[in-house]
């Protein structure tokens, strides 16, 4: 993009200003710029009444199934996606299959296939023991220089608290960032949904709220004794964010993120077997959800993710507690963004705040964030379906599936 995009009664929603204003802006290769740097050259000129400017979007987690699952979504696929919807920087776990996220060597080849395929900036959290095994702390020097923005153990166990411990310590003298998606396997065990009346009723197997707070508990507890940073991703429960916001009270070097259909949807969505709102963490209560939002609105909790995960067809076409968990989340992720705003739980520029430089901010990524950024054109009243035919990823795999939503992403700028 090289001429000159000037758009004209825009409202500009900027969280490096902290400023929400209407006017006139002028973009050259997707930044801002003044009117006096406007030469002879080509200006396309856009109405933008009505409509958003906000900044291109910083997600937290998502899972992009390459390597090694690409028969769910590629770099390329799932870049591009993300990419339309706004979103140009992706944070993801170190699950891939086969690992490789325990290998510094190879994360920069993984960064590069993702600008090249997908044109998004990936950042990669390493992993924190072995081969995901629980046993051997990982190589965290190694992944350090190799790009890693922090480590985490991901969904896999840990053999023992004596190797969270070690890692921590590790992590620590590294000034790494430990990612927890908590989640206390023993009590967990093999279920696949919130314990509530509509599991009970199918028969279910079920997650209590206690296996993720047990589990927020005993980490805070490890982190305090370690001064390692911790960042508590995926967020589910209320009793979760009461415990979040007194380790912050404590000053503890903590954050927290939670996913945007969290904040949606509950456990009703599942009933009649609905495979397609089987997640983990599992959605919960109404209660859950009220306290959830509530943690976003006070900044207990600093940031809201997509949580993508594309799945093929045939990955929820199994009897419920046999298919693979995820929802894929770009394609809906600013409609729910504008629905959160449209309902009073956040302000415009609050939630934009929210998905960008607050997230860029847990991995000390706003700087990278500011010099590889764009700006996104946002419809906060054009309404569409919920179809395949309209997702832009490869997975179709979501709850939201013939819903009507508002809020759609007109454009993005960003330098080619």
């Amino acid at each position: 993009m090289n001429e000159i995009i000037k758009i004209e009664n825009i409202r500009v929603l900027n969280p490096l200003t902290q400023s929400d204003h209407i006017g006139t802006i002028y973009l050259k290769n997707g930044q801002l710029i003044d009117a006096a740097q406007i030469a002879d050259e080509k200006i396309e000129y856009i109405d933008g009444t009505g409509q958003w400017l906000i900044p291109t979007m910083f997600d937290l987690c998502a899972r992009l199934r390459e390597p090694g699952q690409q028969q769910h979504g590629t770099l390329k696929s799932e870049g591009l996606a993300a990419r339309k919807n706004g979103i140009l920087h992706v944070v993801t776990p170190p699950d891939s299959k086969p690992i490789v996220q325990d290998n510094g060597a190879l994360i920069q080849g993984l960064q590069e296939k993702a600008l090249k395929d997908g044109g998004i900036y990936l950042h990669i959290i390493g992993a924190q023991t072995q081969g995901l095994n629980g046993k051997q702390p990982a190589n965290m020097a190694g992944l350090k220089k190799g790009g890693c923005i922090a480590v985490s153990n991901a969904n896999a166990t840990f053999a023992d608290d004596d190797v969270v411990i070690r890692t921590l310590e590790y992590a620590a003298g590294l000034d790494l960032t430990v990612v927890f998606y908590p989640e206390e396997p023993q009590i967990a065990k093999d279920g696949c949904v919130h314990e509530g009346f509509i599991a009970s009723r199918q028969g279910l197997p079920m997650i209590p709220t206690i296996a993720e707070t047990v589990a927020i508990a005993k980490y805070l507890q490890m982190v305090e004794a370690t001064g390692v940073r911790a960042h508590f991703g995926l967020l589910s429960c209320g009793a979760s964010v009461e415990l979040i916001a007194q380790a912050k009270a404590k000053g503890l070097a903590i954050s927290a993120d939670v996913a945007m259909h969290q904040l949606h949807l509950t456990d009703t969505i599942i009933d009649g077997f609905n495979a397609l709102a089987h997640v983990r963490p599992p959605l919960r209560s109404e209660q859950d959800r009220q306290l959830l939002r509530e943690g976003i609105q006070s900044g207990v909790i600093d940031a809201i993710c997509t949580h993508h995960e594309p799945l093929s067809s045939s990955a929820k076409m199994a009897p419920f507690s046999e298919t693979l968990p995820g929802i894929s989340a770009f394609d809906t992720f600013v409609s729910l963004g504008v629905q959160l705003v449209k309902e009073g739980v956040l302000e415009p520029l609050q939630w934009v705040e929210k998905v960008t430089i607050h997230a860029a901010k847990i991995f000390d990524a706003e700087q990278i964030w500011q010099q590889q950024a764009g700006w996104v054109l946002v419809n906060p009243e054009q309404t569409w379906v919920v179809t395949e035919t309209d997702i832009l990823s490869q997975g179709k795999n979501t709850p939201l599936l013939g819903s009507t939503l508002s809020g759609t992403v007109q454009r993005t700028f960003i330098a080619e």
